[in-house]
């Protein structure tokens, strides 16, 4: 359709419109793997939705290294101080989250005491995964079961996770 003043109307975005791209949000999850305690791993009981049990973890923050926000991350929800061992794999199922896409990168990580809940956890948790009273959130079921997989063979995960 034309304009009285000539110029065409278009309900294309303009060109000088900054571009919107709908990216996933980059999260972290940690495989904690406390001394003393072979076989067994840290889980957190979540608070808010999807409640559930599950690895801690969480958001990156803006500005934030992945290695430092799951030390952060672990800190706020167990209350432990972990030191990172390895980056383990990298998760980005566009249904792995059902309130976003997010894309995860887990690392295996390593502390010493007893992990309390706090933040959005509601409590933590010791102990083997098949022993959890509750079936895990998200597709931590994915990587707990990659990460054992790997911990008995030395395979890492296929990339398509």
């Amino acid at each position: 359709m034309d304009r009285k003043d000539g110029r065409r109307m278009t309900s294309e975005p303009r060109s000088d419109a900054p571009k919107v791209y709908r990216n996933p949000t980059p999260t972290v999850d940690a495989l904690i793997e406390l001394d003393g305690r072979p076989g067994t791993l840290v889980f957190i009981e979540r608070r808010n939705e999807p409640r559930g049990f599950a690895l801690p973890g969480g958001f990156v923050d803006e500005g934030e290294l992945l290695a430092d926000a799951v030390v952060r991350e672990a800190k706020e929800e167990t209350g432990l101080d972990i030191e990172v061992i390895e980056l383990f794999h990298c998760y980005s199922d566009p249904v792995r989250d059902p309130r976003q896409h997010t894309v995860s990168t887990v690392f295996i990580c390593r502390a010493q005491g007893l992990p309390t809940g706090g933040d959005d956890a509601a409590r933590a948790v010791v102990c083997e995964p098949r022993e959890l009273p509750a079936a895990l959130v998200f597709d931590h079921a994915v990587i707990v079961a990659d990460y054992q997989h790997y911990r008995a063979t030395g395979q890492r995960p296929p990339p398509r996770r």
